[in-house]
């Protein structure tokens, strides 16, 4: 059966497990759970009165009444309570498989209530309206896209909020209509050709010792710096409150782009701000992947010889050599410690090799016909490689260790590509074409599946072709390509299928990979 929760806080969310799938409906019906409200109808006695007991025809009629009545009510109840008793057992099933997503994603633990007031001018230069606004929009943006507080709406906060710690007021913050448990608060000015901004974070419940952070950022007075600014102390404040795991506001997305009339790679900020080329090779190139450390970037591209892999150094900011090894090279991945594997048909049938970061000490960790392809490492470990393979008919997931052994199949039927591992290591997202009846294929939709217990969650819905899953570094988000507009665009998400955004909007954008921190 196939399990779907709504509610305003979450999107449906459909549960099962590789092993056993789930009973899937026919395409194009919305899939629900189905209850049976049928119930056999109760025969009534008419005759009702204890023996013996003489009543008036009048009483007679009065009473029967209102033992039809009785029955009736009893007849109803007996058909909602099956109902009600199902309705239940849903509910508390979809719980429990929220919960171990919620919890593997860092999304469990209750929300901190937090309030984030503008930060006011701390100079009379004319440059501090458009710099604080650009500030004070990335700020509040950053710890809204965190999926980790309440933010409180800034309707409540009171009419004057604090640019210094000896200007606030903890009781307009502590107490309702803010009820705040936090408080994000500062100031910025231009001066000259800098910007200076001084932040502060106060635990506004605890007055006796109130300071959570206290930061102080001085930069070139640009909008651009205002923003970096505001990334890096957003990060600082998702670092404390959430359970030390560092913010991504300052992390980046790569991902194809078509907009300059060829398939390019490009770059943008993880909210889909600062969009720009990285390439500029008037060829195809597919397949961005950023190196661990962010200072490479590989893809595949189509080059004189074939499709091969290329480099582009960010260090260098140019592109720079790599081996050319025959056949049709694709997908690159990074490991955790620098190693590349990617698939190649060099030896005939495309199959999964690794290299290190160099090129050289070339392995091949996959024999057969397969074809296998789109390997992607555990990103914590280093220890396993997801891919794709149709070595038993249509594409589906595959782990295996990193030197190849201990093949495993994951996914159990339908179409399924684009694994992508979590940081945590728990987790693999995927693209899945589940089959809902014999020979029918369902819609291109989300994925996330445990590897261990290969229990698996729905995260999109009815949503056009949805595909390249990759995850962000906090592991709480996930960013992928989704046709849902009308075109192929990127789009994030929190890693339950919540607060789904589109970050790109013109031309057609492919393949996003999210940097490793």
């Amino acid at each position: 059966m196939e399990r779907r929760a709504s509610s305003p806080a979450r999107t449906r969310v459909s549960v099962g497990t590789a092993e056993s799938p789930v009973p899937q409906a026919k395409p194009g019906e919305d899939v629900q759970t189905n209850f049976d409200r049928s119930t056999r109808e109760q025969k009534l006695s008419n005759s009702a009165c204890p023996i013996g007991h003489q009543t008036t025809e009048r009483q007679s009629r009065t009473q029967s009444k209102r033992i039809t009545s009785r029955h009736d009510r009893a007849r109803r109840l007996g058909r909602t309570f099956p109902v009600f008793i199902a309705v239940l057992l849903f509910l508390a099933a979809t719980s429990s498989a929220q919960d171990w997503i919620r919890t593997g994603t860092g999304l469990g633990v209750e929300k901190v209530r937090l309030a984030s007031s503008d930060f006011k001018p701390s100079t009379q230069d004319a440059r501090n309206t458009d710099l604080l606004k650009t500030f004070n929009d990335t700020l509040w943006n950053d710890l809204d896209n965190a999926g980790i507080f309440d933010l409180v709406s800034k309707s409540f906060y009171p009419l004057q909020v604090a640019g210094q710690p000896t200007e606030v007021n903890f009781s307009d913050w502590n107490s309702p209509p803010p009820n705040a448990s936090m408080l994000a608060f500062g100031n910025l000015g231009a001066a000259a050709d800098k910007v200076t901004v001084q932040g502060w974070l106060y635990d506004v419940k605890n007055q006796a010792s109130p300071q959570v952070l206290g930061k102080q950022y001085t930069d070139a007075a640009t909008s651009d710096a205002a923003r970096v600014i505001a990334h890096k102390f957003a990060d600082e404040i998702i670092f404390r409150l959430g359970g030390g795991i560092p913010g991504i506001a300052e992390s980046k997305i790569y991902f194809v782009s078509e907009r300059s009339g060829h398939k390019e790679i490009w770059a943008m900020d993880y909210d889909g701000a600062n969009q720009h080329a990285v390439t500029h090779l008037g060829s195809i190139s597919l397949s961005p992947r950023i190196s661990p450390d962010s200072s490479r970037l590989a893809f595949s591209s189509v080059t004189k010889s074939g499709w091969d892999i290329m480099m582009y150094s960010f260090d260098l900011n140019r592109m720079v050599s790599f081996p050319r090894f025959g056949g049709m090279n694709f997908s690159p991945s990074w490991s955790p410690d620098g190693k590349i594997a990617f698939s190649s048909s060099r030896n005939g049938y495309p199959n999964i090799f690794v290299v290190d970061a160099s090129g050289g000490n070339l392995r091949r960790l996959t024999n057969g016909q397969g074809p296998d392809v789109a390997p992607t490492w555990n990103r914590k470990t280093g220890g396993q490689i997801a891919f794709v393979s149709g070595r038993t008919g249509l594409p589906q997931i595959y782990t295996m260790e990193a030197d190849g052994t201990n093949v495993q199949r994951v996914t159990d039927q339908g179409y399924a590509v684009s694994p992508n591992w979590s940081p945590n290591g728990q987790f693999l997202t995927l693209s899945w074409t589940r089959k809902y009846g014999p020979g029918e294929p369902g819609s291109n939709d989300l994925y996330l599946m445990d590897v261990a217990s290969k229990q698996w969650v729905q995260l999109t819905h009815d949503a056009g072709r949805n595909d390249f899953p990759c995850w962000s570094p906090d592991g709480r988000h996930i960013v992928f390509q989704s046709h849902r507009s009308g075109s192929d665009q990127i789009w994030s998400m929190l890693a339950d299928g919540t607060n789904v955004k589109q970050l790109t909007f013109t031309g057609n954008n492919t393949q996003p990979n999210w940097s490793w921190k």
